[in-house]
């Protein structure tokens, strides 16, 4: 690998500098040597923090042969469009999540891997963290015997934050609120630790009183291809949790985080318990885990940069982060019909067939 790779990031806003501090003198993997905003101001201030020249617009960043790969931290609506002119520059697509605002657009940038053969990589940072990663090597191993159940929640207070000025207020732009904005991360989650998901059912309530078009409160049950169950639960209007339990024939496995700490994942480990309850022993008796210092949002961008090098998907690739979107439409017709079961795989075939493909 030629290093560092030389990536440039468009979109200033409060997680390009989350990203940007991430990896800020801390990786030996990537560099980010433009910035853009349709912003002046924001230009100027991105650069004053962070050290990163500006670009006065956006062709001027595609255009420069040193950059190998660009980081899309915009609005979901702004994905699609700016992911095609990044491929049609022949460079390669990092967007956060959710890949898209629509499964359709979703879609449309998995495709553009194999039309300009560029990698896109999806910020689907949660389950690189240190104690998911942990939770998967046991299950791997088989120290928890068959794991018949895991529910998670993702929960935080941003939704008694909304006003119409947030792109979040709205129902086309931020679908079924927190279920694209905060469930989804849980069901990324759960599709890698438990494999491919066939069905889910979801109920969705609207309790913020700021009153913004999108619901705020959702239940979701999966069932996955082996049979077992999952459940993710989200409230956008209490204080912030991460939280997920694995339910095994020999053991169950909890992992809790300080919110908080979120934008600053290095200091998880400070602030996160993960414990192992085996056999038949009872809650006194669980093994706490230590959980090592880690750094998801600073992982995925040197997982983008490995893939700017060889051109191929990572783990964090269109077709994982499109299934998590397809959860979410899912869930949203389930909620639409009062928590009639869908089946995923029929919302992503009939997604295709809508747009030709």
């Amino acid at each position: 690998m030629n290093l560092p790779v030389k990536l440039g990031i468009v979109g200033l806003g409060r997680w390009a500098k989350v990203l940007t501090r991430a990896v800020a003198n801390k990786s030996d993997q990537l560099q980010i040597v433009a910035c853009y905003s349709r912003s002046l101001e924001k230009r100027s201030a991105f650069t004053k923090e962070f050290g990163v020249p500006a670009v006065d617009d956006f062709d001027t960043m595609l255009a420069n042969p040193q950059i190998q790969g660009i980081i899309l931290t915009v609005p979901n609506e702004q994905h699609w469009p700016l992911a095609e002119k990044v491929a049609q520059a022949k460079k390669h697509i990092y967007t956060e999540k959710p890949i898209a605002q629509t499964l359709e657009d979703g879609l449309r940038i998995e495709s553009l891997e194999t039309q300009y053969g560029v990698s896109v990589t999806v910020g689907h940072s949660a389950r690189l963290m240190a104690g998911i990663r942990l939770i998967k090597e046991h299950i791997d191993s088989g120290q928890l015997g068959r794991v018949g159940f895991m529910e998670a929640n993702f929960s935080n207070e941003r939704a008694l934050e909304l006003t119409p000025q947030t792109w979040r207020w709205y129902k086309d732009r931020a679908p079924g609120g927190n279920l694209s904005q905060l469930s989804i991360h849980q069901f990324d989650v759960l599709h890698f630790l438990g494999g491919k998901v066939t069905e889910v059912s979801s109920m969705a309530s609207k309790l913020s009183p700021v009153g913004a078009e999108v619901d705020d409160q959702s239940m979701t049950t999966i069932r996955f291809a082996d049979g077992k169950l999952g459940y993710v639960g989200s409230s956008w209007t209490s204080p912030g949790i991460f939280s997920l339990r694995v339910f095994g024939s020999k053991g169950l496995m909890h992992y809790e985080i300080d919110f908080g700490t979120w934008d600053t994942p290095h200091l998880l480990h400070k602030a996160s318990v993960l414990y192992i309850q085996r056999g038949k022993e009872g809650w006194a008796k669980r093994e706490e885990i230590p959980v090592p210092e880690s750094d998801m949002f600073r992982a995925e961008l040197e997982l983008f940069a490995q893939s700017c090098v060889s051109a191929k998907p990572n783990e964090l690739n269109a077709q994982n982060a499109n299934m998590a979107v397809a959860m979410v439409y899912a869930a949203l017709r389930s909620v639409d019909q009062r928590g009639l079961t869908i089946n995923v795989d029929d919302v992503i075939s009939e997604t295709k067939k809508k747009m030709g493909i």
